[in-house]
């Protein structure tokens, strides 16, 4: 009986103990949801202006006048003429561009992230593409480059990630070449035209007859009356 009246002694102060302790939890839990509520709840309308005012600048990138042909994802490297090797120039979006009104073509390629040109050229007769050996993905030629700001020979190397890209890529190429042919030849034809038309034309001499002077002296004798 000692030994049962023992531990329930014990249980007692064992719950008494614990009971400050949840008394002292409770308060700060209860503290706790009421900051929570409170900054909830609180709206100060305060507005925080930013310290340096930034202005949209509008920026020209020199295609606002052009139609785009084409658009795709390439590889583009130069030949290196001193160390007699191929160089990669840059990876990033290659273009065709028909300009508005001249309807002059060229080509256009901007690296990836710095957008900074590596190539820009026209789209001539002269500017053929070729298939480069062992890659059905490629195609080289030449060109006068103008993407460091002076005209330069290039022999470019492009390199797509399919067959059908490379392909899709010379088809309108090869198109825009065709139109820039036709107009050369046209404007060939009309120089023609117009040099025939100035063969033709004679400049004929100013007549150098003078009046008669029976003429004359029949309006003095008709005053006269």
């Amino acid at each position: 009986m000692a030994g049962d009246e023992e531990k329930e002694v014990r249980v007692v102060e064992e719950a008494t103990a614990s009971e400050p302790a949840a008394a002292a939890a409770a308060p700060a839990e209860a503290s706790t949801e009421e900051a929570t509520k409170a900054g909830e709840e609180e709206d100060t309308g305060a507005q925080i202006a930013p310290i340096v005012k930034l202005e949209e600048v509008a920026i020209s990138t020199g295609e606002e006048n052009e139609d785009v042909l084409i658009d795709m994802k390439a590889k583009l490297y130069r030949f290196d003429k001193d160390g007699t090797q191929w160089k990669e120039r840059g990876v990033g979006q290659v273009k065709i561009l028909e300009h508005k009104s001249s309807k002059k073509v060229r080509l256009l390629m901007r690296q990836n992230r710095t957008l900074k040109i590596c190539a820009n050229h026209m789209v001539t007769a002269s500017t053929p593409l070729q298939e480069h050996a062992g890659s059905d993905k490629s195609w080289v030629w030449h060109a006068r480059d103008y993407s460091d700001g002076e005209l330069k020979e290039e022999l470019f190397c492009m390199r797509f990630g399919s067959v059908e890209s490379a392909q899709k890529f010379k088809d309108v190429y090869e198109e825009a070449q065709e139109k820039q042919t036709g107009k050369v030849e046209d404007k060939d034809e009309e120089a023609d035209e117009t040099a025939d038309l100035l063969d033709k034309l004679k400049v004929e001499p100013k007549s150098e007859e003078v009046a008669e002077p029976e003429t004359k002296t029949e309006v003095k004798e008709s005053k006269a009356e």
